[in-house]
Parts: C-alpha cells; structure tokens; sequence
C-alpha cells in the first residue's frame, strides 16, 4: 500500500511545477544512489550513538531520543544493527558544570530519556551518551533544521556533543483539559515509505513474524496517550490503508482501548478510508456514521470541536482534498453562528503546505478555493485557535496570515517514524502543542526501522525541521472552557 504522498505524485492533474522538480531532485539524487548501492566501508568495532533528537519539549520537562549500533555492520538497507547499552542524559544551566543526570532503567539500542522537573524559560546544556560515547543529531540539513534543540545549531556541536535548548513558558492561566491528537494509522498497510515515480526509493516492511506495525504503533499510542494524560483523542482520517472492513474494524478496536466513541474520541474520514466500493461503506458503518452526515460539530465543555470529512467527494483518493458543497456551507454557518465561541478544528487534508522536502502537489492539501474560503471564515471567527491535519505524514506548524489566531498544526503520521502523538494542553488563556514518540519497545524498534524510508531522506520530511514545529505554546482567550467530565475506562 502507497503512503498519501505516492498517489499525488503519480496523477497527472496534480503534477508538481518544474521549480518543484528540481528543488527535490538536488536533494532526492543522494539518495537515491545511497539506496542503489550500499558502501562496505569498515569502521573500528566500537559503539555509534546516532540519530539524537530533542523530540518533546514543555515548560518543565524535555524527552530525548537515540540509536546505538555496532559500526561496520548493516541490514538490507545498510542500517547499523543495534547495539544494546545504556543511555543517560547530563545536564545543567552552565555548558561546563551538567551536574544533573537522567538515565534508563535498563539496556536498549532504542533510547528515550525524559529529563523532568525542569524550570520554565530556563536554558539547558546537554550531552546524551552510551557507554561513554556522545550521541550525535539526527542530521536535517535539507530543511534547514536543527534537530536536538531550539537554537539554530545547538551548542558545541559533534566536537563536544554538548547541545542546547530553552524551554518555553506554560501556557497562561489554569490548565483545563488535554486533547490528543493523532492521524494516518493506515491499519492493514504492509510496507512504508513506498513512492511512486521514485523506484529506486525502496519501502521498508516489518521483520517477518513480528505483529503489524500499524497495529504496534496505534495500540502503543491510544496507551500512552491516555497514560500522558489526555482527556479526548481525535484521529484525523486514513485510519486504515485501503477502507477495507477487516482494517476498519481493527482500527475501531484499537481506538475503543481509549474509551468511547462519541464521548471519548471523535474520528473523521481521510482518503485512504473512502468507500471501496459505491455499495458499501465500511468505514461509514463501523464508525456510526451512515445515516448521518460524516462531519460533526461536538460540545466538550463549552469547546467546540469541529470534524471535517476532507474527501467528501468521489475519486481515487490521490487528488486534492474537498469538503461537499453541503458541509462547506453548513461549517460557513457554524463559525457565523457563533464566531468568539472556542473552536479547535481537525480534518484530513491541510489549508496549505509549505517546505517540503518533496514536490508539493495538489493531491497533498484541500482543493486550493475551499482552503481559501475557510481561511476566510476563520478571519472572522475570532474563537477558532487550531486546525488540526494529517495527510503528510510530517510535524509542521504554520501560521496563517489572514488568520494569524489559528494555527494549522500537521501532526506526524502514527504508523511509523517517529510516530505518536500531539497533546494539546489547554489552559484559559492559551494552550501548548507537543509531540510524543511513543516507547513502548516494539514500536521505538518499528520507528528506527520505519526511518530510512525515501532513501533516508524521512527524517528530513517527518521529523519537523526544528523543536518548535513540534513544541509551542501560544496565548489565546479560552476562559470559556470548562473541565470536560469524562470517566475513565
């Protein structure tokens, strides 16, 4: 099964710009030809610490990820075998004196160390370490990013392994509730990363007898989640790979682990769950939705939640997103009825997309007008402060110029690397967005793996460029929110 970038770039009608092509042709080349052919260069047999990368980052409390392999050995995809050993973090207020350490509890080639009780709006200094040896980043130099902290190259660099990192504000005012938000499970797909147009840019499977990792990624989230604290979960479309009734039924029992449809968690349509055939819709029955319309407005204590179908159309599911003449007129409605009112929206498709390290085609956003009509009717809905999109499988905040009081917040894919999750924490006056890996062991082993798809080039598209693409916090009046009174399953 092909990932929602592959099918966009096959389709003639949503072909990229020549600039477009050539922009990621200077950057897919290298690894294409890594991907051709795979160096036996060999290295002394020592411990690499590799692929660090700053994942979380709150007011109080930072979460920091690596790899440790045996140099000189690699898999079918030259991938170093894992290494296992400890992981600790050190750290402090001063590049020369990190007098405080963090550590797992038990050895592992897939290291997650979570540094807690940190001071809001104080600087860091860090070295990840295994056995001694720095880890180094994760590098994003075709975006530009900077993966292990939020200034522009860290500190210190591969010489010291010492890097860097502020931590935000909390949001003002009292917390309220916490929302998760996740999207593009894609239960029943087999291999990831597969792109059209590009043969060469192999997908990357699971390791025979293991589970599914759709399934190991989406069962790991819907616990985590709830275990991080979240209130309500919404899943932003391609719950499954295809809209198949056996993948669509796995999806509801997973998410069903979290609590109760309707209450708990509110799901939406993307275009890998369209009718697979004009007499069934699977997708549609499972999730309660066939003799109603598959768009809703939820109530959540004084928060409105609006969900979107973004493919409310017929197709292949390659072309631009689209919401029916019906839905766009009654979402019109929705914000004109009551403009200051809270709103957090979420749907498949994003308004728009920008930086990609691939050609941005049609087939990867909302139809261009529709996109620009809600735009609009943010503009004038001062009460709408998030729209929440899946679909491109990447963590990227952007604001919106004629509506700078909405953030559109592309959450990473749930099915592969990195995988996980975003919490929304909402205060009364503002609210924070972070991103989770989730640990669970099988699905940090699944996420390594899953990270050399397109070549290697993944972490460049999914990652997020840097720490604020996936960690930010903004000020926005929610005093209107009451703490949603939910039981726990």
């Amino acid at each position: 099964m092909r990932c929602c970038l592959s099918a966009p770039l096959a389709a003639l009608a949503a072909l990229p710009t020549p600039y477009d092509v050539l922009r990621s042709g200077t950057l897919l080349v290298p690894a294409l030809l890594r991907a051709a052919y795979v160096g036996s260069r060999r290295h002394p047999d020592t411990l690499a610490a590799v692929h660090l990368e700053l994942v979380t980052l709150t007011e109080d409390r930072a979460v920091l990820t690596w790899y440790t392999g045996i140099p000189g050995t690699a898999d079918a995809f030259g991938h170093m075998l894992p290494a296992r050993t400890e992981g600790e973090v050190v750290y402090g207020t001063h590049p020369a004196h990190l007098n405080r350490t963090a550590a797992e509890e038990r050895p592992t080639a897939h290291h997650h160390v979570e540094l807690t009780d940190l001071e809001p709006g104080q600087t860091y200094y860090y070295r990840a370490r295994s056995r001694g040896v720095p880890a180094t980043p994760t590098p994003l130099h075709h975006v530009r990013g900077n993966a292990v902290g939020t200034s522009r190259h860290g500190f210190g660099g591969h010489r010291t392994g010492v890097y860097s990192f502020t931590t935000p504000q909390p949001p003002p005012g009292s917390h309220v509730m916490t929302i998760a938000l996740c999207n593009d499970l894609h239960l029943g797909e087999t291999t990831a990363g597969l792109m059209a147009g590009f043969p060469l840019l192999r997908g990357v499977s699971q390791t025979a007898g293991r589970t599914a990792y759709p399934e190991i990624m989406s069962r790991a989230l819907v616990e985590e989640a709830r275990g991080r604290g979240a209130d309500v979960l919404l899943a932003a479309g391609d719950l499954s790979a295809g809209g198949a009734p056996r993948d669509v039924a796995t999806a509801r029992r997973i998410l069903d682990g979290f609590g109760t449809l309707g209450r708990d968690y509110l799901v939406v349509r993307g275009n890998h769950d369209r009718p697979p055939a004009p007499w069934a819709d699977p997708f549609a029955e499972t999730f309660g939705t066939d003799a109603a319309p598959s768009y809703f407005a939820h109530d959540l204590g004084g928060l409105r939640i609006i969900g979107l179908d973004t493919y409310d159309k017929t197709g292949n599911g390659g072309d631009a997103g689209a919401l029916g003449p019906d839905q766009l007129s009654w979402f019109r409605d929705q914000l004109r009825s009551d403009p200051d009112r809270p709103t957090l929206v979420f749907g498949h498709h994003p308004l728009t997309v920008r930086d990609s390290v691939f050609p941005v085609t049609r087939g990867q956003r909302l139809d261009a007008r529709q996109a620009r009509a809600i735009i609009e009717a943010y503009a004038s809905a001062p009460g709408v402060f998030l729209h929440h999109a899946g679909h491109t499988h990447r963590n990227k905040r952007t604001a919106l110029p004629r509506a700078p009081h909405v953030t559109q917040q592309e959450v990473t894919a749930a099915k592969d690397y990195p995988g996980g999750f975003c919490l929304v924490r909402i205060h009364t006056g503002g609210y924070a967005l972070n991103h989770y890996k989730t640990t669970a062991p099988e699905s940090r082993e699944w996420a390594e793996r899953s990270r050399r798809a397109a070549g290697g080039l993944w972490p460049h598209h999914a990652l997020g460029r840097t720490a604020t693409d996936r960690n930010s916090v903004h000020r926005h009046d929610l005093s209107g929110i009451t703490a949603p009174r939910i039981a726990t399953p």
